[in-house]
């Protein structure tokens, strides 16, 4: 058994910000140059992944994607607040999930094994 945490960025009025899925799209942004490609390897359209783009613009002071225009020069790239952002972000989330698990085997399976799942259960009894 396990905790999952789920970590998100909102503003005053409740709407996400930024978490882990607009993550995923500036590193792959990062890692193809490309908002197209972006979206491709994450399953999504194009017209999805830009309106991602559109939000962090919309929340976010600084400028996160630079988009360059043109056939042989088009192209598309983090700036530096960007890659600033994810990596403040995948430590605080590294953060939340370390003390979350800490406390979860602290308060359920450390002394008394206050929850156990039935699968375990069964395990035990075919031993």
């Amino acid at each position: 058994m396990k905790i999952k945490v789920k970590t998100w960025i909102e503003d005053e009025n409740k709407n996400l910000v930024f978490g882990g899925g607009k993550t995923q799209i500036l590193e792959f942004i990062e890692e193809t140059g490309s908002i197209s490609q972006a979206a491709k390897l994450l399953g999504m359209n194009y017209k999805k992944a830009w309106s991602h783009i559109k939000i962090l613009q919309e929340n976010i002071e600084d400028e996160l994607v630079i988009v360059n225009k043109g056939r042989s020069t088009g192209g598309t790239k983090l700036t530096p607040k960007a890659k600033e952002i994810i990596e403040n972000y995948k430590i605080l989330k590294e953060d939340i999930n370390n003390f979350a698990k800490k406390r979860f085997e602290e308060l359920f399976l450390k002394e008394n094994n206050i929850m156990t799942c039935k699968d375990e259960l069964e395990e035990v009894k075919d031993v």
